[in-house]
């Protein structure tokens, strides 16, 4: 009788949870006011974000699906050249603040490759604005391949260069990769799950409610063949966006180029933390620049802690007095690109 009653109340709530996600995804009054980027001059202490006349636009195909790219190669030399692959961060696309540290690689001799994901940038890919982990770790994968094979390149001298959300898809495509040189892990995110705990304390639980129920939305929808629903990726403190703490309106629209949509479909919500990519670390055989901003609101430092332990000699651990967004500008970016050079030069040697 016990068992009967147990049965009948899982299936009553199972129930419910699908009557629940209907109603989310079918009901209107759902939605997000958009938050448009308003610019506002750029300070002295910026990176200019300007064009390099050693820039090549190239292309590459998954599943006949085209990536957007740029090539840098150094001047007056021959190559093969070593070559570092970068890919952004949540939302980011690479005319997003990644030049000017492409421009700084090729200047010490590197080859660059910086790409958009599919679904943002230049890169195609519907719906627009989709950040799917499974599909950017396919793109990762895809511009390795892509970039082995350019006559430019030595095959056996590739660094890896994320950041943010990046920053952990390098750790992963690493691991399964045993060809890899290097990574460059920049304010990482490692540990989906551990930040998603702390957003929670953070943010309370009827706005976090408020967030997944956003996400389910979204996949629900995306299972219906529905049109996407799409929230802000940034937004002002205590709206709803991927993010909203104090530091990340303003940092985040300096960052972003003119044009820039500021939104994302809200499935990535009740997806982020899934990602563990921390569980990746121990399969990890080349060595990694693993750099920390401790002041850092958008990634668990706990993680970061536990990531550099795991990976033992092969971590390389440098620590900044910044938050996540002031290493990409000012003083923060002299920093830490310095540092990033010459772990690149150590190892791609």
């Amino acid at each position: 009788m016990i068992l009967i009653w147990i049965v009948s109340a899982i299936g009553i709530l199972i129930v419910l949870f699908v009557i629940e996600l209907l109603l989310v995804a079918l009901l209107p009054g759902f939605e997000v006011p958009p938050q448009t980027l308003e610019k506002t001059p750029k300070s002295s202490g910026e990176v200019p974000i300007t064009s390099s006349p050693g820039r090549k636009d190239v292309q590459f195909f998954i599943n006949g699906t085209a990536l957007s790219a740029w090539l840098y190669l150094p001047e007056q030399r021959p190559g093969p050249f070593p070559c570092i692959i970068m890919g952004h961060g949540l939302g980011g696309t690479k005319d997003a603040g990644l030049e000017p540290y492409a421009i700084r690689f090729k200047e010490a001799g590197f080859a660059v490759f910086v790409f958009d994901y599919r679904y943002f940038g230049e890169s195609e890919g519907t719906p627009r604005h989709l950040i799917w982990i499974p599909s950017q770790l396919e793109d990762w994968s895809a511009a390795l391949t892509y970039v082995r094979g350019l006559t430019e390149i030595d095959p056996a001298r590739i660094a890896l260069w994320g950041t943010s959300l990046s920053g952990g898809h390098v750790i992963v495509t690493a691991a399964l990769d045993q060809g890899i040189r290097c990574v460059s892990a920049q304010c990482p995110g490692m540990d989906g799950e551990a930040f998603a705990l702390e957003s929670f304390k953070r943010m309370g639980i009827v706005h976090s409610l408020r967030m997944v129920m956003h996400g389910q939305r979204d996949l629900v929808r995306s299972w219906l063949g529905l049109s996407p629903h799409k929230v802000p990726i940034v937004g002002k403190p205590g709206t709803i966006a991927l993010m909203n703490t104090p530091d990340a309106y303003d940092a985040f629209t300096r960052l972003m180029p003119e044009g820039y949509v500021n939104e994302a479909c809200a499935r990535i919500i009740i997806r982020g933390d899934k990602y563990r990519p921390i569980k990746y670390a121990r399969h990890i055989r080349c060595p990694v620049l693993l750099q920390i901003c401790d002041y850092d609101t958008r990634v668990s430092l706990k993680s970061l802690e536990e990531t550099a332990k795991i990976l033992g000699t092969l971590a390389e651990v440098k620590h900044y007095p910044i938050g996540h967004f002031d290493i990409y500008t000012g003083s923060g970016f002299e920093d830490g690109v310095q540092d990033q050079i010459g772990f690149f030069r150590k190892h791609l040697s």
